[in-house]
């Protein structure tokens, strides 16, 4: 069950045949972790990328001289989610990455990532439309932050995104906006 998410998750992008799927399949481990567990944490090895199978998670980057923490990103089931930059230059986390809710999820190693990618070829497609859309994404959200009010980037948000509104806290909704609790409360929606 678990892995047929992965392999639907997949074939959306690049088709599959049994064999093939069977070789990427043996490249993973799944793993789970608890709410408030850290799947990255900062200053440490990231050995994995992960790709969420349930449950939910906060990118979170720390301020070491105010300790002020600047939310990332939320990934949520069938996302991939990680400190990118640790991962694939195998240095430490600068990010860390918190469960919000309990969560399961498959774990791909940076060396089985890079034989997925010379054992079968169409798996770097399946990859490079993944990190096209990271990157899209992650610009667009760079410009609501620098264009947009409040009010603006939570119906952004809620548009794009309207089964996380269920899901999280208030305060982390407000942090991830850059706005306070208070704010979002007084947001007319």
């Amino acid at each position: 069950m678990m892995h047929s998410k992965l392999r639907q998750h997949i074939e959306r992008l690049v088709p599959l045949t049994d064999a093939e799927y069977a070789f990427v399949e043996k490249h993973f481990v799944f793993r789970k972790f608890k709410k408030h567990q850290f799947m990255v944490q900062r200053g440490e090895p990231v050995p994995y990328n992960y790709f969420l199978l349930s449950g939910l998670t906060k990118l979170v980057y720390t301020d070491e001289e105010t300790e002020k923490q600047y939310i990332l990103a939320f990934a949520m089931e069938d996302w991939w989610d990680n400190d990118f930059e640790a991962y694939y230059t195998r240095t430490k986390a600068t990010l860390s990455m918190e469960c919000l809710e309990d969560t399961e999820a498959l774990c791909l190693s940076l060396d089985d990532f890079n034989a997925l990618r010379a054992g079968l070829p169409k798996i770097e497609h399946f990859f490079l439309e993944k990190v096209m859309a990271g990157f899209l994404a992650g610009q667009r959200r760079i410009l609501s932050l620098m264009t947009s009010s409040a009010q603006e980037r939570y119906k952004q948000f809620a548009g794009q995104h309207p089964s996380l509104l269920q899901r999280l806290p208030k305060t982390q909704l407000a942090a991830y906006l850059g706005v306070s609790r208070e704010t979002l409360s007084r947001l007319d929606f």
